[in-house]
């Protein structure tokens, strides 16, 4: 058997005489030298999803010092070599399966150390032939066809003649409505009670005139609340002035309360607002004029305090705050939300597993609609796109549009990568049609 030693190149020249010589079918093994005790070794240049590959090698590697051995399927004739040549690893299986051409790094014994200190064994393996690709678990075959769809369906116009003389007071009085502002005065009774103060005796105007106070404070920013009862020239708002005392407004703000302290529900960190947000949502589906066309995305609430629903998201325009998750009619209606906080107590524990933690209340959501029967088309990003929801929805009656992740698209879709789409021209696409689920996967170019 022929064993030979090829010497004096660098590891990418080694490697471009490998892949040119398609007639030799024997193993070849590339010798690399390791970086100097100085220099820290490089990192795979790549991705973290894209790594492993030849084509990620960085520079430094690629121009150091390598050695090409070409050998032969004997190992017999390979153990004669062994004081000549570092000792090959015995093959478990002589006829192993090809598999992609990449570098894989093997151990070595300490005979193959000390014949060679200064030489890391590396084995590359040719491959003729594609890997095939693996059947996604969970879902049946899926057959794909090219070309695009349109789907048409007839949906009912909004009626807004309800809301047609009523002021910006009277809808805000709508969502703000009665019940809740008795909810307020109640359980603020309670909480004096609770800390064994005197009752506030807060009036239904007097906590109307607060909450006008807090709209106006949030478009008119101050340094502080007392500030706006400041008699400074450059300080103070006569409007606030004139509505309402300063003391009395501490007083409120000190007694204000939404909950009962004695009925605490240690499995929601937002049980002090619970009642409130479950008043809004209602109020909001009720109110809610159904329009074809829904967005659900995620939303920061700013806040700088103390909270363990607080989040940091960076690169928001807000980075710290409430992360709500939102959705919304096409002319801006907030038609349903949830606070985020973790482990939620209103969660499904199927949707979960089924969507994600972040999909998962947008089904919700969707259970929650008044008229649920209408053909809704609904658009998300990439945080909730996955072929589960689009086929559940589907299965509704709804269409839903939104980009996907390249690791989300189904392995058995044959849709051009994101790389080789990316050298088209700006403007080009292609589409591949689900043929069972009637979903439709594209890329663009450019």
């Amino acid at each position: 058997m022929d064993i030979r030693f090829e010497h004096g190149f660098s590891l990418q020249e080694a490697l471009d005489m490998v892949f040119e010589d398609t007639n030799n079918d024997s193993d070849p093994l590339i010798f690399i030298s390791p970086p100097d005790a100085a220099v820290e070794t490089d990192e795979d240049s790549a991705n973290e999803d894209d790594g492993g590959l030849i084509d990620n090698l960085s520079r430094r590697q690629l121009s150091a010092v390598a050695e090409i051995r070409w050998n032969g399927k004997d190992d017999n004739e390979i153990g004669n070599q062994r004081t000549q040549e570092p000792e090959i690893p015995e093959k478990k299986n002589p006829t192993p399966k090809k598999r992609k051409s990449k570098i894989r790094k093997k151990c070595h014994d300490d005979s193959e150390i000390d014949s060679h200190p200064t030489e890391v064994l590396t084995r590359l393996e040719k491959t003729k032939s594609p890997p095939k690709k693996r059947k996604s678990k969970g879902r049946t075959k899926t057959t794909w066809i090219d070309g695009n769809i349109t789907m048409q369906k007839d949906f009912p116009i909004p009626d807004y003649s309800a809301f047609q003389d009523k002021s910006p007071v009277d809808l805000f009085e709508l969502m703000l409505s009665e019940d809740i502002l008795l909810l307020i005065l109640e359980e603020s009774k309670k909480y004096a009670l609770f800390l064994n103060l005197p009752d506030p005796k807060i009036s239904m105007s007097e906590l109307k005139c607060f909450i006008g106070i807090l709209i106006a404070t949030g478009y008119n920013i101050l340094p502080g609340k007392d500030f706006y009862w400041d008699s400074g020239d450059d300080m103070g708002n006569q409007m606030i002035k004139n509505a309402c005392r300063r003391d009395r407004f501490r007083q409120i703000m000190r007694f204000l309360h939404l909950a009962d302290n004695t009925q605490m529900n240690p499995n929601d960190k937002l049980w002090k607002l619970r009642p409130l947000i479950d008043r809004l949502q209602r109020n909001f589906l009720k109110y809610y004029k159904p329009t074809q066309h829904m967005n659900y995305d995620e939303s920061m609430v700013k806040y700088y305090g103390r909270h363990s629903c607080k989040q940091f998201i960076r690169g928001k325009p807000i980075r710290f705050g409430y992360k709500v998750w939102c959705l919304n009619s096409e002319n801006g209606y907030l038609i349903n939300f949830d606070i985020y906080q973790g482990a939620s107590p209103n969660s499904n524990e199927y949707y979960d597993q089924e969507f994600g933690k972040a999909t998962a209340p947008l089904v919700i959501m969707l259970d929650g609609l008044p008229q649920k029967q209408l053909p809704y088309q609904i658009y998300v990003d990439n945080l909730f796109t996955s072929f589960k929801l689009l086929t559940h929805l589907g299965e509704r009656g709804y269409g839903t549009t939104g980009t996907i992740r390249e690791n989300r698209v189904p392995s058995d879709c044959p849709l051009t990568n994101k790389n080789s789409m990316s050298k088209k021209k700006r403007g080009e696409y292609e589409g591949k049609i689900s043929k069972e689920e009637g979903i439709i996967d594209g890329s663009m170019g450019g």
